[in-house]
């Protein structure tokens, strides 16, 4: 039996870049990761505002966001209480533990979810351009993966 493979993940840095990938992926689904630590650089009520907006201009636009927490479990688990969706966490200490059991128990937990290829708009000139070609790569490379029975 074969699975679908992941959708394409693209690492936004800010509502821009965001808008950029949802244009360019016209109505394909995209999975949208912050950057590595975004939510202790710019805090989880950034990035609920802008899922928010995102959700309020491409209301039908299917996404998956992911906010990147870093090494700290505490911002971590403020994104949970403030329920802006799936995340990820490095480390592995007892806080760490607690706080991906947590998530597991939620469905927030967001490691796994895209593949090893992603598009980290950070530098690009022309986002847009950068997620089109990086979307196109994919769908022509887009590998089937095979599931287990």
């Amino acid at each position: 039996m074969s699975t679908p493979a992941l959708p394409p993940c693209i690492i936004i840095h800010g509502l821009d870049h965001a808008r950029a990938a949802l244009k360019a992926a016209q109505g394909r689904d995209i999975i949208l990761r912050s950057p590595s630590g975004a939510a202790a650089l710019h805090g989880v009520e950034w990035w609920k505002r802008l899922l928010d907006r995102l959700r309020r201009d491409f209301p039908d636009a299917p996404f998956t966001a992911i906010l990147d927490c870093g090494d700290c479990p505490g911002w971590a688990m403020a994104a949970l209480r403030a329920e802006a969706g799936l995340i990820v966490l490095t480390g592995d200490g007892p806080a760490h533990r607690a706080v991906r059991e947590a998530a597991e128990q939620k469905e927030a937990w967001g490691e796994g979810r895209w593949g090893y290829d992603s598009l980290d708009l950070l530098g690009a000139h022309d986002p847009g351009l950068s997620c089109r070609e990086f979307l196109q790569r994919s769908r022509e490379e887009q590998p089937v993966r095979q599931g287990g029975s």
